[in-house]
C-alpha cells in the first residue's frame, strides 16, 4: 500500500474534510502542483481551480477551490481556502 499523508481542508466557516490520502494536486497561483507523503515543508498561495485527491484506490475526488493557502508540515497538508465547492463533471 502507498504511503499516506493527512489532508485537512478548512474554510473560515467549517472543516470541509480531514482524512489520510495518497496524493493531492492543488491549483497554485503559478500553476498546479502535487503533494505526496513526506513532502518537504511548503507554504503556497492558491488560485482558483480544481483540488484533486487520490486515496490510492484509483478513485479521484475533486473540489473547486477559490483562493487561500496550502501548508505542508510534518506529513500534514493543510488547505486554508477562501471557498470550497463540490466538483461537477461536465457531460460530453
Amino acid at each position: 500500500m502507498a504511503e499516506t499523508l493527512r489532508l485537512q481542508v478548512l474554510t473560515q466557516e467549517s472543516e470541509v474534510l480531514s482524512r489520510d490520502v495518497v496524493s493531492v494536486v492543488l491549483p497554485g497561483i503559478d500553476g498546479y502542483f502535487g503533494v505526496l507523503a513526506h513532502h518537504a515543508p511548503l507554504v503556497a498561495a492558491l488560485g482558483k481551480g480544481t483540488l484533486t485527491i487520490s486515496e490510492g484506490d484509483d478513485t479521484l475526488t475533486r473540489y473547486i477551490v477559490e483562493g487561500g493557502f496550502a501548508e505542508v508540515a510534518d506529513n500534514v497538508l493543510t488547505v486554508l481556502a477562501d471557498r470550497v465547492g463540490e466538483y461537477v463533471e461536465e457531460e460530453e
